[in-house]
């Protein structure tokens, strides 16, 4: 049976809600190393979601804006890391068609959300009093090594659910 297009939205509407679920869930999960200027956010391999589907851009970013609000630092939580979420899945989401290379797309993904931790560092120096290049030190560093991480493994995931066609 052929889904119609209101049938498709509605999926679409649907996963990125369990994505978004699914990001607070793992978020609060790891909550005492999850903010702050060094942070593991296991929810952040999530990302990677956005590299093989850009429908899921918006599952990704809404855990983020959510988590941010409720348990981060607030309304300037929501601003920089909404933003910072935002700008590197856009960027991601851009090269999706322009780039065919899945592990050049992760690794692009990896380095976007590195670079783009220097956003959070600049929110967390007035409020934590640490200087900037060692708190963008401490958050690049634990960015790139989450994302490290996890690349492999949604690499693989990927190619077992084949997230492009789930949605």
């Amino acid at each position: 049976m052929q889904k119609t297009q209101e049938q498709k939205r509605l999926m679409v509407v649907v996963v990125n809600g369990i994505i978004m679920a699914l990001y607070l869930a793992l978020t609060i999960l790891v909550a005492p190393v999850s903010s702050g200027p060094i942070q593991f956010r296991i929810s952040e391999s999530l990302n990677y979601l956005v590299v093989f589907n850009r429908k899921l851009l918006w599952g990704v970013l809404g855990g983020v804006i959510i988590y941010n609000a409720f348990f981060g630092f607030g309304i300037l939580d929501v601003i920089f890391g909404g933003g910072q979420t935002l700008i590197s899945l856009g960027l991601t989401a851009i090269l999706q068609n322009k780039i065919k290379n899945v592990k050049v797309r992760l690794a692009l993904n990896t380095l976007f959300f590195t670079i783009s931790m220097g956003l959070i560092a600049y929110m967390l120096v007035p409020t934590g009093g640490k200087a900037f290049w060692t708190t963008y030190g401490t958050l690049a560093a634990s960015e790139c090594i989450i994302m490290a991480v996890s690349a492999p493994l949604m690499y693989y995931l990927d190619r077992a659910l084949d997230f492009k066609n789930r949605v």
